[in-house]
């Protein structure tokens, strides 16, 4: 296995600023735009790994930093020779900063405190305070061993008007230079695998901060960007009018990766739409175990694709009882292993009863069909 990380341009779109790419990792390579199912806490809910594959898992999010540290820790992690040999995971991983956690978590002042340093949060179990700096978020990664890291950065709030957007943002980039010059003491995990580290893109509805983000990130020649702030995949009118706004000022060759979208599957084709290679979110598996079920196929328009559903929101409601005695799978058409060997009578059933099989089911297909949306784009790009 090479001992690198590369991108390369495929081919790009006609129709759209779409296109395919292949990225090289140490754990292997993958081709763009892909979505990458969510294990914050060392685990994509109800799904093994084999599961994973099976459903056409490309990379995964495996491990939130911040999630991490608290439980099991890092000694653990270690010990066990990092995230993918303590996953079982063999394939390409992404990890999160904890920078989301310095959003959500700083709400309450009683468990988080962010200041020019970094944030000090309060061990929910022990009580003992933790500091996650651009230098330990670093080295906590490193130990993680995921072939791509993130800059440590502060989410930023839509609550906080532009003050606060310029606060999170100044914050961002002081932490990004912080990040990287931690990273370029050893690019290598605590493993000897090369890590690739993405910066991110702050400055939330505000067009003149994102641009001015925008450059900065993309200046600092780092390995890739991400586009972050509450309301990335939160408000996809929004996300959308944020890519297009920091767009013209990324290289080509570097990876785009929006955190935090895909609740619906026709978030993908939007975002993969205006140029972006990778995106993960939490939806589809809490969707699933909710018994919301991904439900309609991806259909050629006039200028370029668009998920189609007789489903309202796309997705069926297995708890309805009009499913009690329906022989059909959850998705005509649908290559994954529910849709293929069990009847919607079935998950209705196993729904009601509250079952973990439910659940396991349950997320493979909603998995599956993000996958599946994510093929179409790359095939309609390929073929063009």
């Amino acid at each position: 296995m090479t001992n690198q990380f590369t991108t390369r341009l495929i081919k790009s779109s006609k129709l759209a600023a779409a296109r395919v790419m292949e990225i090289l990792t140490p754990h292997g390579s993958f081709k763009t735009p892909t979505f990458m199912p969510v294990g914050t806490r060392a685990f994509v809910n109800h799904m093994t790994p084999d599961d994973l594959l099976n459903s056409g898992s490309q990379i995964i999010l495996g491990g939130n930093t911040y999630h991490m540290l608290v439980n099991p820790g890092m000694e653990i992690i270690k010990a066990n020779g990092g995230m993918h040999r303590f996953m079982a995971w063999n394939g390409p991983m992404l990890t999160d900063s904890g920078g989301f956690q310095v959003f959500s978590l700083s709400k309450n002042g009683k468990i988080c405190k962010i200041d020019n340093e970094g944030a000090h949060f309060k061990h929910p179990y022990t009580g003992k305070i933790l500091h996650l700096t651009p230098k330990s978020s670093i080295e906590a990664q490193k130990i993680i061993g995921a072939d791509i890291i993130m800059a440590f950065d502060e989410c930023t709030s839509e609550e906080g008007g532009k003050e606060g957007a310029v606060a999170a943002l100044e914050r961002t980039h002081r932490w990004l230079c912080e990040s990287k010059a931690s990273h370029l003491l050893s690019t290598d995990s605590a493993y000897g695998y090369k890590q690739a580290l993405f910066g991110i893109i702050q400055g939330g509805s505000f067009r003149d901060l994102r641009e001015k983000s925008a450059q900065f990130v993309a200046e600092a020649e780092l390995d890739g960007i991400a586009i972050g702030g509450e309301v990335i995949g939160f408000d996809m009118k929004k996300t959308c009018e944020v890519i297009d706004w920091v767009s013209p000022l990324l290289p080509i060759n570097k990876a785009r990766y929006t955190m935090g979208v895909g609740l619906n599957p026709q978030d993908l084709i939007d975002v993969a739409r205006k140029g972006i290679d990778l995106f993960d979110c939490v939806a589809p598996t809490r969707n699933a175990r909710h018994g919301a079920l991904y439900h309609g196929k991806v259909c050629e328009t006039s200028d370029w694709l668009k998920f189609q559903s007789e489903e309202k929101n796309g997705r069926l409601l297995i708890k309805k009882s009009i499913y009690a005695k329906d022989e059909r799978p959850i998705l005509e058409g649908c290559l994954c292993y529910t849709c293929q060997c069990f009847s919607r009578a079935y998950l209705h059933f196993l729904f009601k009863q509250s079952s973990s099989l439910y659940s396991q089911l349950a997320c493979i297909h909603n998995i599956s069909v993000m996958h599946s949306v994510c093929e179409k784009i790359r095939a309609l790009v390929l073929a063009e």
